[in-house]
């Protein structure tokens, strides 16, 4: 059974900090094919610092 939308896929978040601490989200690969760059609390470094998508 194909998914409910096949364009928007889930991306794993890892913080640059070094930490390993990860979020999921979604993103549409059609619309943003490059990797996804977002600041976000990592609470193992206690700052907000850049997370970028792992592939």
């Amino acid at each position: 059974m194909a998914s409910k939308n096949e364009a928007r896929t889930t991306v794993k978040l890892r913080s640059t900090a070094g930490t390993g601490f990860t979020y999921m989200t979604t993103k549409n690969r059609r619309n943003t094919p490059d990797r996804l760059t977002a600041r976000k609390f990592d609470p193992r470094a206690g700052a907000v610092v850049p997370f970028r998508e792992e592939r």
